[in-house]
């Protein structure tokens, strides 16, 4: 026998146990939300039972007492850096923010630059994936380009994209006309790939920085209006419901909007959708400061479009929440409010924040948060929903409500800090994230 797998045997035996006693568990999937210990043990949930006895040798015990633990988070879709503007966010710094937020899947759209709107593009993100690492990463997801050059009049080789793994298909922004849509919904139908889309119709935005209202009045900022948005998502709708192709419908930001997609889905259409983390936090009315960081898009709503998105997450009218995570430099994004690049990061920030001001507030239920974070965006994505029970694999974040800690953009994981809590402190912080 050769010496180094004599060597070796004993180090291939050692298990990597760890229990968390007394933890309260949110499982979406099986709508349970109770106190117990879990054992994990070399990557999979072992047990999970009101409390256990019977350890692996060398367990580590984890107090778990006021934490939570959940399945994994997903994001449906963010922004990288990389590649083309590495100083914003390359993928490992991307990863590495998502790990520390709670994420284990991330989707980034394809508007880098050069776009990842072919296959030789694709094949070195996912070469890429081999990083080396202190911590497990998330899994990196990228949605394929619907569209080519700067019109975006042009199909992309879609069928290729598909067979080269994109997650899905979606521009990151609103298609050009009509007529394409309905050509790709056409097409699109036969890859059996979730298609995004975002509804806006910009010759109704009219270069507006906020959503228009009283406070866009009040503050001398451009306004966007709401029929930017439901005029889009209605004729969307029309589509939909001509084709057949079902349709994932991106950044809801009115309460119009809600109520389309509410009449849609009694109707029986196929679409789904999902608002981002900042527009169920803030609205129009936080917008006095100027900072450059709430300047997004869309626009912050009103205070009647918070008020109805928050709804529509817990009627599950709007099925999930994004992170939309958009990182910019600090020279990109220290300019006025309606010159900045619209957009700020998130993905370390939004569990803590929507924790805190939804459920501890009694807006929506823990099980419903989590639901719209983890659970539902992974069916939108077409993949099977982490779950917390024996055997499966532990794809998991364990929070801690109550901690208490402060934004600063050195203790970021992300390379940018446009985020309008810099400096802050906030209750809740993610302790652990099995990836």
């Amino acid at each position: 026998m050769r010496l180094d797998k004599v060597v070796l045997c004993p180090l291939l035996n050692r298990m990597d146990s760890e229990l968390l006693q007394q933890v309260r568990v949110l499982d979406p999937v099986s709508e349970k939300d109770f106190l117990a210990d879990v054992l994990i043990v070399d990557g999979l949930i072992k047990t999970v039972e009101t409390k256990i006895t019977d350890l692996p040798t060398d367990t580590k015990v984890r107090n778990c007492q006021g934490l939570i633990l959940g399945p994994g988070l997903v994001d449906l879709y963010s922004h990288s850096g990389e590649p083309g503007h590495e100083e914003r966010e390359t993928w490992l710094s991307l990863l590495k923010a998502g790990a520390a937020g709670g994420f284990t899947r991330l989707a980034i759209l394809p508007d880098t630059l050069p776009p990842l709107d072919n296959p030789s593009g694709l094949a070195r993100l996912h070469q890429q994936q081999l990083w080396e690492s202190e911590t497990p990463l998330p899994h990196l997801y990228c949605w394929g380009s619907l569209t080519v050059s700067v019109q975006g009049q042009q199909m992309t080789e879609l069928a290729e994209l598909a067979a080269a793994g994109v997650v899905g298909f979606a521009d990151g922004h609103p298609l050009s006309t009509l007529a394409l849509m309905r050509r790709l919904l056409e097409y699109l139908q036969l890859l059996n790939k979730p298609v995004a889309l975002v509804p806006c119709d910009p010759q109704l935005t009219d270069k507006g920085v906020m959503r228009e209202g009283v406070n866009s009045i009040r503050l001398g900022l451009p306004g966007s209006p709401a029929i930017a948005e439901s005029s889009a998502i209605a004729s969307i709708l029309e589509v939909v419901a001509a084709v057949g192709t079902p349709v994932h419908l991106m950044r809801i930001s009115t309460n119009r909007g809600v109520e389309l997609i509410s009449e849609a889905k009694a109707r029986g259409l196929p679409v789904s959708a999902s608002t981002t983390w900042m527009h169920l936090l803030l609205n129009t009315e936080d917008l006095d400061s100027y900072n450059p960081s709430l300047h997004l898009e869309p626009p912050l709503g009103n205070p009647d479009d918070q008020i109805a998105l928050i709804q529509g997450i817990k009627e599950g009218i709007i099925d999930a929440i994004a992170i939309d995570h958009t990182p910019y430099s600090y020279e990109e994004k220290t300019l006025p409010f309606a010159e900045a690049p619209p957009g700020a990061i998130g993905l370390e920030l939004a569990l803590p924040l929507l924790w805190y001001n939804l459920v501890e507030t009694g807006e929506c239920s823990a099980l419903q948060l989590w639901r719209s974070l983890s659970t539902n965006p992974a069916i939108c994505l077409h993949q099977t929903p982490a779950t917390i029970i024996p055997n499966q694999p532990a794809e998991l974040v364990l929070f801690n409500p109550q901690q208490v800690w402060q934004v600063d953009r050195y203790q970021l994981k992300s390379l940018s800090a446009n985020t309008p809590y810099l400096g802050k402190q906030i209750t809740g912080c993610v302790v652990k994230t099995w990836c």
